[in-house]
């Protein structure tokens, strides 16, 4: 009974989750509406991942954000398109392309760095960063536990 309130619990937590990326997705989509750039949600994310982790190669990228290898390729030809990427062989692989930021793609952090900090200003306000670290070592360690129990193939 209780692995079972345990599953319900984790059930819970993943819904809450979920809830939050969606949100957030409407914050952020209301921006770059409002801003009127030429992106979507979905292309946000490859410059988000690049921003971290600027000459990764594509398969790398589809892993950090869960994204199909296909769907990356199309998020990617759009993002080359406008300026944003740009992709380069891969000296180690010629099999491989990495993919780097242009200078365009850099400022646009520059732009969109404050409105991620206002959300998440405004999501946090009620919180204590004691919980927001414990949440966040817990929802890492659920997502570990579910990586681990895929199909190796996926990864």
């Amino acid at each position: 009974m209780a692995e079972k309130n345990k599953a319900l619990l984790a059930l819970e937590l993943g819904r809450a989750v979920i809830e939050m990326r969606s949100r957030s997705r409407q914050f952020i989509q209301a921006r770059i509406k409002e801003h009127k750039l030429n992106i979507t949600y979905e292309m946000l994310e490859v410059l988000i991942c690049l921003w971290d982790k600027d000459g990764i190669n594509q398969q790398e990228i589809a892993s950090r954000i869960t994204k199909e290898k296909a769907s990356m390729t199309y998020l990617i030809d759009n993002l080359v398109k406008r300026d944003l990427v740009k992709r380069m062989e891969d000296e180690n692989d010629r099999r491989n392309n990495l993919i780097y930021l242009t200078s365009e793609g850099k400022n646009l952090q520059e732009k969109l760095f404050p409105w991620a900090m206002e959300m998440y200003t405004a999501a946090s306000e009620t919180l204590k960063a004691e919980d927001i670290i414990a949440a966040t070592r817990l929802i890492r360690e659920l997502s570990g536990n579910l990586k681990e129990n895929l199909e190796p193939a996926l990864f």
